[in-house]
């Protein structure tokens, strides 16, 4: 990662951090480039911004405090082996040499659980407005806070309706009596006019589901049969087809002789996961094009996870997805060999990469309660 590298990743942070709400800076405030630079004495690591320093005023927070939320979106960055912050919110570097093998390896070793954090105990409640949507969307919550380690208890502000299940929305508990702590649904979506059944029926279920999560919980639902066909300007079908797409390049793959860098034989890392010892660094591969893109968004995943979970947002997960499926639809092109072109280790890494993205759109779309075919 070379420090131009390093200054845009730190300025994507920043972007997520002012998108997803724990940063509110006006638009005009915000950098247009970051600088770093070496590490001064008392520093750690390789380079050093001070771009917490300058975030403060605009953001009506003390350095220290903007420090450490860019920290929470940089520590997974591929190409950063640590993030630490001195001083008054100085933020300072260590790059790592392999960033872009260790990314992909830790996302075959963790599988869909890729972004996953260890349970610690703490318990979140959801309580979610007496309504189709409000219940779809509670139920995807619940299974990101799990991911983030919490233990959920999800309970409804008025009865529930047995036919949610229908869109796999698990009924919850008795919401508490008017006056106890969260009485009141903090899970508010703009209702539908539509019940589960009509939306099984027309849709199915993960296309309602997809509509019913897709749009943030202010804008009104996209429900409509577009989300059934099968073309580009479908969201939903593109992030699939992605998935499918690499379970095609998988297999092809094994018909040419070859497997993803680290494996002896193809296959999905999602279902049987190596240990980090067993699987040896890819090989070096001059970067094709798309390829920076798709780890940078790779790289993203485990702050996505966090901050909708925070936010009790799942439409962050979609949007994720959809960023790494279009990425990934341009990408897929470098991976196999063409024409009369022998594999190389550069295809077997490309390959892992293409791998390490397909478990990252499983495991995504399984938190959303979405099923991801292995061929469309």
């Amino acid at each position: 990662m070379t420090p131009a590298d390093l200054s845009l990743t730190v300025l994507h942070a920043v972007r997520r951090a002012v998108d997803d709400g724990a940063l509110r800076v006006d638009a005009g405030d915000l950098p247009e480039r970051v600088k770093v630079e070496r590490s001064r004495p008392g520093g750690r690591g390789d380079y050093a911004s001070n771009i917490a320093l300058t975030l403060a005023r605009p953001a009506g927070r003390r350095p220290l405090d903007v420090a450490g939320i860019l920290k929470e979106r940089l520590e997974h960055s591929p190409g950063l082996a640590a993030v630490d912050v001195t001083g008054a919110g100085f933020l300072n570097f260590t790059l790592r040499q392999d960033a872009e093998q260790a990314l992909v390896r830790e996302i075959l070793r963790e599988g869909r659980r890729y972004g996953w954090r260890e349970p610690h105990g703490a318990t979140a409640r959801l309580v979610h407005r007496a309504d189709l949507r409000a219940a779809v969307v509670a139920d995807a919550a619940s299974r990101i806070l799990v991911s983030q380690g919490y233990r959920v208890e999800v309970g409804c502000e008025g009865p529930d309706d047995p036919e949610w299940g229908l869109l796999g929305a698990r009924p919850g508990a008795e919401a508490p009596e008017a006056g106890e702590r969260h009485a009141v649904a903090d899970v508010v979506p703009l209702p539908v006019p539509y019940t589960a059944r009509e939306l099984l029926d027309r849709l199915g279920p993960d296309a309602a589901r997809w509509g019913l999560l897709s749009a943030a919980a202010h804008d009104t639902a996209r429900l409509g049969d577009e989300l059934l066909r099968q073309q580009e300007g479908n969201p939903l079908f593109r992030v699939r087809y992605a998935h499918a797409r690499v379970r095609a390049l998988l297999h092809n793959a094994r018909q040419l002789g070859f497997a993803p860098a680290g494996d002896e034989a193809p296959g999905s890392a999602a279902e049987r996961p190596a240990p980090a010892s067993d699987r040896p660094a890819p090989a070096q591969d001059p970067q094709p094009p798309h390829a920076r893109r798709l780890v940078a968004v790779l790289g993203d995943q485990p702050a996505v996870l966090a901050a909708a979970a925070r936010y009790r947002a799942p439409d962050r997960v979609v949007r994720q997805l959809e960023a790494v499926a279009d990425v990934l639809l341009d990408f897929q092109h470098t991976v196999l060999p063409r024409g009369d072109e022998k594999p190389s280790a550069a295809h077997r890494s490309r390959l892992a990469l293409a791998e390490a993205a397909g478990t990252v759109l499983a495991g995504g779309l399984s938190l959303l309660g979405i099923s991801a075919p292995d061929r469309i």
